[in-house]
């Protein structure tokens, strides 16, 4: 009698007759803070709080990096804090305009990459500029504040007059004389001629008496300088030393009648 249809295998069972061991199914389970001890848990947030500290220092100064790296960009690099106006402050003898022109700075270019000195250079090789300084004015324009030089003296040059500073700097040619500077008569004015600077020298050391009767101080030679004074009267002062006493003498002498007094050696004057 064959045996009947199999009800049921076991677990286990093997389809070929052997037998396994019962399959095991694994299922992960989250445990319950409570699972955790206490004082493991303390560790854990004591462990992750000083991971925290330790990174904080790097975070922060990447960030300021970042900052700073966006910061330069937009004030080196771009046109966003670039030149909008050029001010220009003390000028008389120049234009503003000439003055712009002179600094050569191109519009928005980044305010913090201008060369002040350099533009402060170009504005000062102007003939009536003394000197020139160059200032930043956030955020978008340099301020030129000019000195410019001070006339002393009027030298004749053919129909016109060359007007001299201090130094013997040429910055002016004008038609006519210009009221108010007494004249000095050289061949070429110039801060590189000793005559142009024996004259100016000669002049800075006249008294108010003698500078209110000057008509010119001729230099015809560093030994032979002259004032010639109204009334035709002449002054032989010779060369630029001793300003100071011939200056005195010559003053004192100027009630005296004669039409030349000669102080070149003040100790002994002489007069005709």
């Amino acid at each position: 009698m064959s045996p009947g249809p199999a009800r049921g295998r076991t677990a286990g069972a093997d389809p070929g007759g052997g037998r396994r061991g019962p399959v095991r199914r694994w299922q992960l389970v989250r445990a319950g803070s409570d699972a955790v001890p206490p004082s493991t848990r303390r560790f854990m947030a004591r462990a992750r709080q000083r991971r925290m500290r330790a990174a904080l220092p790097w975070a922060v100064a990447a960030g300021v990096l970042a900052l700073a790296a966006l910061v330069a960009w937009t004030v080196l690099g771009t046109g966003l804090f670039g030149v909008r106006e050029v001010r220009v402050e003390g000028a008389e003898l120049v234009t503003a305009v000439e003055v712009r022109e002179a600094a050569a700075v191109p519009d928005d270019q980044p305010l913090a990459r201008v060369d002040l000195a350099a533009v402060a250079r170009r504005i000062g090789a102007l003939a009536p500029v003394e000197r020139a300084t160059v200032t930043r004015d956030w955020p978008g324009a340099l301020v030129v504040r000019v000195v410019e030089r001070t006339p002393v003296a009027a030298v004749p040059q053919g129909e016109r007059f060359a007007v001299v500073d201090g130094s013997g700097v040429v910055f002016r040619s004008l038609p006519r004389q210009p009221e108010g500077l007494p004249v000095v008569r050289v061949g070429q004015p110039g801060p590189a001629d000793p005559g142009t600077l024996a004259g100016l020298e000669v002049l800075g050391a006249l008294t108010p008496e003698l500078r209110g009767q000057l008509v010119e101080v001729g230099v015809e030679g560093l030994a032979r300088i002259s004032l010639r004074l109204r009334g035709d009267r002449t002054v032989v002062w010779g060369d630029a030393t001793r300003g100071t006493d011939k200056a005195r003498v010559a003053t004192a002498l100027l009630g005296r009648k004669a039409d030349t007094i000669d102080v070149s050696a003040p100790d002994v004057v002489t007069f005709r």
